[in-house]
């Protein structure tokens, strides 16, 4: 079953110059924000009144802030090669972003202003998460440790080819402090063929993901998902995201709630937190880390 109202394929959210724009234009969702841009030496504008990270996704980006200060964005091939240059913009600038490739820009509406920030690829954290058929690795970017941000949390995942992640189903749809937050997520998917696969279509590439209902409310999505998909969760137990065999699965995760504080602070589904326990002394998946390439 797929809930209609939270899943959408590529192309379902475009708007202008945008391929996708989630924001409070959709019914229900307040917190988070996400837009993608496929550019060929053009150029797109970002306005006031967000918090805004700028991720190139494919290719290498310039971004020109009305302050008449200018970043060069050191991007990558794709999201299967290690980290990337980001740049954060307060809600008190505009942006003009500029290049050729695909680029991503995180957002979340926020009165409080916090400087421009760049964050180089050689200093984001890359965190190797789980182990055996659940290693996954996490470029935490965006996260309260490597980020000062008003409101949002942003990172990106890679799950190799037959792995799994955002695994056991896990849900941040209460306040309960120190153990759990309330965060709207948006998943942007991006899929391709594995590195040693030749002459495979790139558009052939999936993975599956699903989300299902909590006290919060009730959602329901299980769902193959392929590049430019986007499935938001507003409440809900979500996961697993698996990569198909023979192909590599990317998330883009945008999490922000009403709390005060800004914290990422999860709920296990109480019926499978015990899989966290059958990792310690598995070994990691050797195919992870993947390395930075430089567009």
């Amino acid at each position: 079953m797929s809930d209609e109202r939270w899943f959408h394929p590529r192309g379902a959210l475009a708007r202008g110059a945008w391929q996708t724009v989630v924001d409070g234009e959709i019914d229900g969702w307040s917190h988070t924000g996400l837009k993608i841009a496929e550019l060929d030496a053009g150029s797109v504008e970002l306005g006031h009144g967000d918090e805004k990270l700028i991720i190139p996704l494919a290719g290498s980006f310039s971004v020109a802030l009305d302050d008449g200060s200018r970043y060069a964005l050191g991007g990558r091939a794709s999201v299967f090669d290690g980290p990337t240059d980001v740049l954060y913009v307060g809600t008190d600038c505009t942006a003009t972003i500029s290049g050729t490739g695909r680029v991503a820009v995180a957002t979340s509406p926020t009165e409080v202003s916090v400087p421009t920030r760049l964050v180089p690829a050689s200093e984001t954290p890359v965190e190797l998460r789980g182990s055996g058929a659940s290693s996954r690795q996490v470029h935490n970017f965006g996260t309260p440790q490597a980020l000062d941000a008003a409101r949002f949390i942003v990172c990106e995942v890679i799950t190799p080819s037959e792995n799994w992640s955002s695994y056991p189903p896990h849900k941040h749809d209460e306040y309960d402090p120190g153990y759990e937050s309330r965060l709207e997520e948006i998943y942007y998917f991006e899929s391709a063929p594995t590195k040693t696969a030749r002459g495979v279509r790139a558009d052939a590439a999936f993975g599956v993901f699903s989300t299902y209902s909590s006290p919060a409310g009730r959602i329901d999505i299980n769902a193959q998902v392929r590049t430019g998909d986007v499935v938001l969760v507003p409440f809900g137990y979500h996961g697993p995201a698996v990569a198909a065999p023979g192909y590599d699965l990317y998330y883009l995760n945008v999490m922000a709630g009403p709390d005060a504080e800004r914290v990422w602070n999860i709920s296990d589904d109480p019926a499978h937190a015990w899989v966290r326990e059958t990792w310690d002394g598995q070994p990691f998946d050797d195919r992870l880390p993947y390395e930075s390439t430089k567009e």
